[in-house]
């Protein structure tokens, strides 16, 4: 949350697995970028996940939301994995 906000420019893989930042883009509906998108970008995303509206006047989103929204991302990336792994096998 904090490097999100002191260094928004960092790419995201610094921090987040390629199937967690992935996962934020698809589950916001949004095109997944080919290239690393930057760790404000992926925090937004994930805090949208967790009620964060992103609106003018909000502030940056919190550590509760960002949780929350992490809570999903981490269970659609297991289930990710999951089915990836059910059809290689």
């Amino acid at each position: 949350m904090r490097l999100g906000r002191t260094l928004p420019d960092l790419p995201a893989d610094l921090l987040f697995e390629p199937d967690e930042w992935r996962a934020a883009f698809i589950l916001n509906k949004k095109p997944v970028p080919r290239q690393t998108p930057t760790l404000n970008t992926v925090v937004r995303l994930i805090a949208q996940r967790g009620g964060f509206l992103g609106r003018k006047h909000d502030g940056e989103p919190g550590a509760r939301t960002i949780w929350l929204g992490m809570q999903e991302i981490a269970i659609f990336v297991e289930g990710a994995r999951y089915a990836r792994q059910f059809n290689d096998g």
